[in-house]
């Protein structure tokens, strides 16, 4: 989320479109954090999900392939503890890749409107479609946390900006495209599982943002609907 009065041209660094559901351990920061040896709450299903002995057991290689997770997505504390954050990210990840290519199976996103870019906020994903074609997607988001909540509603895009800068947060906003407010679709350098979330905008990977720029146009409309987890 951004004021739309300032704008600049500053890149940033992307996380990849698809992000695998499994991760190889030797990509730790070199400020790695203690590893816990207390096995937590969600110990069994952290250790299935990242295709671990379920055993329920706390082990030096279970904690580091949970803290390698939690390094990649920005998740803190990040020294191996199978919590409730964790496993959360994890368990909206299994419900994303769920969905497949059927993103608007409940019917919720129009499909009376032409070309619309559809957002779930229960599931963090994104997608576009034409009527009921799905033209691109769906591909996982990152929208506004608890207290700066990416507003419901049908809106349409009015104004885009390829290089914004936000003059309220100081910060990159590549490829803006507004549809409410100070709230756009734009890329960050963040994972997109990256808790807890944005200042309000639909945050996307570099490679989404580039996308959306391509297929949607001012005037085009946006749909947003559900409830983040956690607001």
């Amino acid at each position: 989320m951004g004021d739309i009065r300032r704008r600049g041209a500053v890149a940033l660094g992307l996380t990849g479109l698809v992000a695998p559901l499994t991760l190889a351990l030797g990509a730790t920061p070199a400020q790695a954090a203690s590893c816990t040896t207390a096995a937590g709450p969600y110990q069994k299903q952290v250790e299935k999900f990242l295709g671990r002995p379920v055993d329920g057991r706390q082990s030096t290689t279970d904690c580091k392939a949970i803290q390698a997770f939690q390094n990649k997505h920005g998740i803190t504390p990040n020294i191996g503890y199978a919590g409730p954050v964790t496993w959360g990210v994890m368990d909206l990840m299994n419900k994303q890749k769920a969905v497949g290519t059927n993103p608007n199976r409940d019917g919720k996103c129009p499909v009376n409107k032409g070309r619309i870019a559809c957002v779930n906020l229960t599931l963090q994903l994104s997608w576009i479609q034409d009527g009921s074609r799905l033209v691109y997607g769906p591909v996982p988001v990152r929208t506004g946390r608890d207290g700066y909540e990416t507003r419901t509603g049908l809106k349409k895009v009015y104004w885009r900006d390829i290089d914004h800068v936000s003059s309220i947060y100081n910060v990159a906003m590549p490829y803006s495209q507004f549809f409410d407010g100070g709230q756009a679709f734009h890329s960050v350098g963040l994972s997109m599982w990256n808790p807890p979330g944005s200042h309000g905008c639909v945050n996307m990977t570099s490679t989404t943002a580039k996308k959306y720029w391509s297929l949607l146009k001012n005037g085009d409309d946006v749909f947003v609907y559900g409830r983040k987890p956690g607001t």
